[in-house]
């Protein structure tokens, strides 16, 4: 049997199993959207997909194993939005870049609300998210990171002031996530990153309503006062602008 004859009924079986493993997931967040994490079940999904629950456990073990992989979905898809617009801006200064990124991130969370309250919402009762998520999850962070980067190197970013009570703990957080940035700006960019998912959760859980109407702007305006805050306050022009002599 020639190669090509003994690898078909392989690759065959393996794209069958990529088909209803997006299937269950697919199912999965209907799920989610309807009832919420906390309600997720295998027995639920097999019922609407018409199969005996027995069936899905040869491809997520445990409920946990499900929620496992749409969390990591989510955090990639959240984070390759946040990618592809830093990319689309690259020739711009990390100001924009930064504004842009941020934006992405919020079209995602209003476009896929329920994925966001899966990785931004209250923990699911009775699970622990594995190590496993945390290379999807750091994606986001890692494009600012990369921002502020770009900046230092360049025109450079304003420390931030920094308490000294606080820098020892600054100092643990650059060498763990930034070593080649001041601690003042990662300990800045921290902040700024649990700002900015907050004025996201306010928007998608529905906390501006009657407060704020034109979120567009108000988002835009609140973006920029968190660029000022990790430091991004020179007028760089490209990413790696060069600093003045």
């Amino acid at each position: 049997m020639s190669t090509a004859a003994s690898s078909t009924p392989k690759g065959a079986r393996a794209r069958a199993r990529i088909e209803v493993t997006a299937a269950i997931k697919e199912q999965a967040r209907r799920q989610l959207a309807a009832d919420g994490a906390a309600k997720l079940s295998l027995r639920a999904v097999a019922r609407d997909l018409g199969v005996v629950s027995s069936a899905l456990y040869r491809y997520f073990p445990s409920r946990d194993d499900l929620l496992t992989a749409l969390i990591i979905d989510a955090y990639n898809a959240v984070g390759e939005s946040a990618e592809t617009a830093r990319d689309e801006h690259a020739d711009a200064g990390p100001r924009d870049r930064w504004t842009a990124v941020c934006e992405a991130v919020r079209q995602w969370a209003l476009t896929h609300p329920h994925e966001y309250a899966l990785i931004h919402g209250s923990p699911v009762p009775g699970y622990t998210a594995p190590e496993t998520t945390i290379p999807a999850a750091a994606r986001v962070g890692q494009v600012f990171i990369g921002i502020l980067r770009d900046a230092h190197q360049g025109l450079g970013v304003a420390k931030p002031p920094l308490p000294a009570d606080l820098r020892p703990e600054a100092e643990r957080m650059a060498a763990d996530f930034a070593p080649d940035l001041p601690p003042e700006t990662v300990a800045a960019l921290i902040a700024a990153w649990a700002q900015l998912y907050g004025l996201i959760g306010f928007e998608v859980f529905g906390q501006f309503n009657r407060v704020v109407e034109d979120r567009d702007r108000f988002f835009r305006h609140a973006v920029s006062q968190l660029a000022h805050g990790v430091g991004l306050v020179y007028p760089q022009t490209g990413p790696t602008a060069a600093a003045p002599r």
